[in-house]
């Protein structure tokens, strides 16, 4: 595995969400109805909840949430996210939900302040998610939920899958298997309440439109691509369809209680 300065990966985070902000918002499967339905599910937010969603990007779970908790607060730690979600906050009329800027791996909130801390699709640009998730964990309330949206994928595709990521976006570290999830939840002090899995469709000439990969990457990305459709080894079923590159992300939703 590459290794990376943790100065160095923040920097890259910034430099790559900050061009990904508008983008990254617009590419419809990041939205998608039945996804959302699936977490809201999971997480079974109730009216008096307050809620946290960390490393929140555009503020699509966060605004997700807000119709149905007393709060919302979603933190990022680029400025250019931010405003993309207040400008979705202003769109939906939703007048619960609060921005900040602030790291995730330090979050500037007392214990036990959220009944629901949430993050989604963050934790493979983490270098130590096991930090991220102890600081989500300790700003739980006790009995809480804690809610992990990401890509998980199988344990020997996840090398090439990495690769391929690192490709299309440098910011990328590494994939977090549904396992090592699992060993993460129990190391936080949290118990999975429920894991569920689903697969978010994407055709890649979309998803490079939203990317910002290095000089040559995107030709690199499609050739490997196109190489993969009937093989899988990166684990994300590519296909053709028609003159389009079709794949799709296998992502885990684990939600876990915090220990009393």
């Amino acid at each position: 595995m590459t290794q990376h300065n943790p100065t160095e990966h923040d920097a890259l985070i910034q430099e790559q969400f900050t061009r990904q902000a508008r983008p990254f918002a617009e590419v419809r499967a990041h939205s998608a109805g039945d996804a959302m339905e699936l977490l809201l599910d999971a997480l079974s937010p109730a009216p008096g909840d307050t809620a946290l969603d960390v490393a929140c990007g555009p503020g699509i779970v966060a605004c997700a949430l807000a119709p149905r908790v007393a709060s919302v607060r979603g933190l990022d730690i680029v400025p250019a996210m931010l405003d993309e979600a207040r400008e979705r906050q202003a769109k939906l009329g939703l007048s619960n939900v609060a921005w900040e800027l602030g790291d995730a791996s330090r979050l500037p909130y007392p214990d036990e302040s959220y009944r629901l801390v949430t993050t989604r699709y963050s934790f493979h640009h983490l270098l130590e998610p096991l930090v991220t998730l102890r600081e989500m964990a300790r700003v739980c309330q006790k009995s809480g939920r804690v809610a992990v949206i990401d890509v998980a994928p199988a344990e020997d595709k996840r090398d090439a899958y990495d690769r391929a990521e690192k490709i299309r976006d440098p910011s990328h570290a590494r994939a977090v298997t549904e396992r090592e999830l699992v060993a993460l939840f129990d190391a936080a002090g949290l118990e999975i309440e429920k894991t569920v899995r689903y697969r978010l469709e994407v055709e890649l000439e979309t998803a490079l439109r939203a990317s910002f990969p290095e000089p040559g990457g995107a030709d690199r990305l499609r050739a490997l691509y196109r190489a993969d459709v009937g093989v899988d080894a990166l684990g994300v079923g590519a296909e053709l369809r028609g003159d389009e590159l079709h794949f799709a992300y296998p992502i885990a939703i684990v939600v876990g209680r915090k220990r009393g």
